[in-house]
């Protein structure tokens, strides 16, 4: 069956007012507001930033294309757009992902440490990064990105020259903030940086939101740190029935301890956190 072009001209219409009516209720879900999604992409890391201006922060990739199934469910189809990303380190569960998204979709900004890592994902990542055309930044603390609306992060590791380093230690640690609330993000830094950083910022670590390092192993979030950082959520971004046995009981202990309400994208698949930069609350 043929169409006239009236009747064509009023489809037309039509799903350019369905369109315009998708995106206006998708701003005004949390208007002036600071969105942190947490997704589910297994056993890996992977956490969507997007802030009251509308800039979009991409922190790692996760281990695989899952990433791209949990943008596809966030972002308009149009948008292939993605201000920044932040590859934390080049372990093939951060960055794999990130191959696929830098494929997809144009970025401004791309944020690494500069640790070398021969493995054919982080090759794979670095040559996405050098085609995508992207301004590539290297981490050093200190750094402040202010985004014009109110959000700016601040990298507080590493801060000098990673080359050679085991990469869990050459980890970015950043912290997100927004007025009085903030989430502090640590990739798979170790009890060794963990510890430097309380030694260099003391109660300055607080956060409202952890994002429990290295996915829940003993090898982070010690009892130092999460009293210092003093967060009141924290969050394991992990898979289920991982080999590792992410979270170790003594990390799930330990937050326990301080009273921290306890996530996990193995159990609650994507974790979102809004801020309104009064106060933090789960949507």
């Amino acid at each position: 069956m043929r169409l006239s072009v009236k009747a064509l001209l009023g489809l037309v219409a039509a799903l350019t007012l369905f369109v315009a009516v998708v995106v206006s209720a998708q701003r005004d879900a949390h208007p002036n507001s600071l969105t942190v999604r947490f997704l589910n992409v297994g056993q890996g890391d992977a956490a969507f930033i997007e802030t009251p201006g509308g800039r979009q922060i991409l922190i790692d990739g996760g281990p695989n294309r899952a990433v791209l199934r949990e943008l596809g469910g966030l972002m308009p189809w149009w948008d292939r757009t993605i201000d920044m990303i932040i590859a934390t380190h080049p372990d093939a569960d951060h960055v794999s992902g990130l191959v696929d998204v830098l494929d997809r979709y144009a970025v401004t900004y791309i944020i690494e440490p500069g640790v070398e890592h021969d493995t054919p994902q982080a090759e794979s990542m670095l040559r996405a990064v050098a085609n995508e055309g992207a301004e590539h930044v290297l981490a050093r603390r200190g750094d402040i990105y202010d985004f014009g609306d109110g959000v700016s992060l601040e990298i507080l590791f590493p801060d000098r020259d990673t080359s050679g380093w085991e990469t869990n230690t050459a980890s970015i640690v950043a912290r997100l903030v927004y007025g009085s609330t903030s989430l502090l993000f640590t990739g798979d830094s170790p009890e060794s940086v963990e510890r430097y950083l309380v030694g260099l910022e003391g109660s300055a670590l607080q956060s409202t939101v952890l994002k429990a390092g290295h996915h829940g192993s003993r090898t982070s979030s010690s009892l130092l740190f999460v009293g210092a950082v003093a967060p009141t959520h924290a969050v394991y971004s992990r898979g289920c029935d991982n080999e590792y046995g992410h979270p170790h009981p003594e990390v799930v202990d330990t937050f326990s301890r301080f009273d921290v309400e306890q996530y996990d994208t193995c159990k609650e698949g994507t974790v979102t956190f809004v801020s309104d930069g009064q106060v933090v609350y789960r949507e």
